[in-house]
């Protein structure tokens, strides 16, 4: 390999975290590698950003395949702003957008209502049991408890018990994310001293 092609692939690996793109609905470009969508200007508090991943986490790990997307306004929904306050109708588009890497259950959470699918598809049993909940509400706060307590109802219909997770396994789980970033660093920083000897001895 040259040292010009050692080099790219340095900054490759330095540069490539994930972030919404700025084209298309960025829930679509979360969702692709995540199990939850929350706008970053909605406001939630960690705790509750923290409750709703560890529910829709500890749904997937049980069987009940789930991923969800908050919209709190009409820019969340990027370049279909048409489809705002239309959840049943955007979780049937978001789910075709996802298609090609996940076909499973979709929860969307609007101020004003709940939409789900399935691979692009409208699921009628689910929606009914989502729409039985009061309206989630305007403030990203009461979109996250919403979604939260959408998820447990969803997931009890089908004899799965989704529980948040104690404050002690969040904690785990947050230095294992941290060990993980150092050790990522770590690596980058080896890439670059490697990269830089090869420039040394040209």
């Amino acid at each position: 390999m040259t040292v010009r092609a050692l080099a790219a692939v340095a900054a490759v690996a330095f540069f490539a975290v994930p972030v919404a793109r700025a084209d298309g609905d960025p829930a679509s470009d979360y969702l692709i590698t995540r199990q939850t969508f929350l706008p970053f200007d909605a406001k939630v508090p960690k705790a509750q950003v923290d409750q709703l991943n560890g529910i829709v986490a500890d749904a997937n790990k049980k069987g009940f395949k789930i991923r969800v997307a908050i919209i709190s306004r009409r820019f969340d929904l990027g370049a279909v702003p048409s489809l705002w306050r239309k959840p049943k109708t955007y979780a049937r588009f978001l789910g075709q957008e996802l298609t090609f890497v996940y076909k499973d259950r979709l929860l969307i959470v609007m101020p004003n209502g709940y939409g789900v699918s399935r691979g692009g598809k409208a699921l009628p049993d689910a929606q009914r049991i989502v729409d039985t909940l009061p309206a989630p509400g305007a403030d990203g706060p009461a979109l996250a408890a919403a979604a939260t307590r959408a998820v447990r109802r969803l997931a009890a219909d089908a004899g799965v018990t989704a529980e948040i997770p104690s404050s002690s396994e969040s904690t785990t789980n947050d230095r294992l994310v941290i060990a993980g970033a150092a050790v990522g660093l770590v690596l980058l920083i080896l890439v670059g001293l490697g990269v830089r000897r090869l420039l040394a001895r040209r």
